[in-house]
């Protein structure tokens, strides 16, 4: 059955370098881009520049919160109590926003980078801080995260929309978690087999975990990782994949 799907990458990862890695490549590739607010990554050259981009091709702008970890890449755990959270996170959301003002975009998704992601799916007090957060800055922000958890409950009691999200290029366990990263075969670095997992992704809802159990996600969105290594190779053969599925690439915001 044919359906459609959005593509999204986490981009504008660098500090000010340019030019920005593979972002001008992947952002000709994807539908959305979830864009760094400087915490995790990222200053506010590169918003810019990612801004530009994103007017450019046509793609939805998301914003990239993340925990104050720059040594850490926001892939640390961070015990930072919930009220603190959503300080940082109007920090950082009012940030990308601004810029994407004006350049006459908006922001039009919220997503949590790395370690702050996975809290949110378990922590009930942190979700509700996040979407109460989102939710008061514009009630017409979509809210994408994993399957589930936390979050998506805190999203749909702050009334609003949730996006549910898939990765390609990252091993599930039988739970419906990642199987974390350095562990073997967490991250998908081929591109093929990255392609046939975003299409059974989009066509069935869902995917083989790495003990072989079904795991059904119903994804709105697949991830492609920007700093994966070969990740533009990757974006290029999911799209080939997806398209020759019958499957249209297509922002979900």
């Amino acid at each position: 059955m044919q359906r459609s799907i959005d593509l999204n990458a986490d981009l504008g990862e660098s500090f000010g370098t340019w030019p920005m890695g593979d972002d001008a490549a992947m952002f000709r590739l994807v539908s959305s881009a979830n864009v760094a607010c400087g915490f995790h990554a990222g200053d506010a050259r590169t918003m810019v520049e990612s801004v530009r981009l994103a007017s450019t091709h046509g793609v939805a702008l998301g914003a990239h919160p993340g925990y104050r970890d720059l040594a850490g890449f926001g892939r640390r755990h961070l015990a930072v109590d919930p009220d603190e959270l959503a300080a940082e996170l109007a920090y950082q959301l009012g940030a990308l926003d601004g810029i994407a003002r004006g350049a006459g975009l908006r922001v039009r998704y919220v997503k949590a980078h790395g370690a702050l992601y996975h809290r949110l799916t378990v922590d009930a007090a942190a979700a509700r801080a996040i979407a109460d957060t989102v939710a008061a800055f514009d009630g017409e922000l979509v809210i994408l995260g994993a399957p589930g958890g936390a979050l998506e409950h805190a999203t749909d009691a702050a009334g609003l929309r949730f996006a549910r999200e898939a990765f390609v290029d990252r091993a599930y366990l039988a739970d419906g978690s990642l199987v974390p990263r350095g562990e073997a075969g967490a991250v998908v670095h081929d591109a093929d087999a990255a392609a046939e997992r975003a299409v059974e992704l989009a066509v069935t809802g869902g995917i083989a975990a790495d003990d072989g159990a079904r795991v059904d996600l119903a994804p709105d969105s697949l991830c492609l990782h920007g700093d994966t290594p070969g990740a533009v190779q990757i974006a290029i053969a999911v799209r080939r994949a997806l398209e020759a599925a019958g499957v249209e690439v297509r922002a979900f915001a």
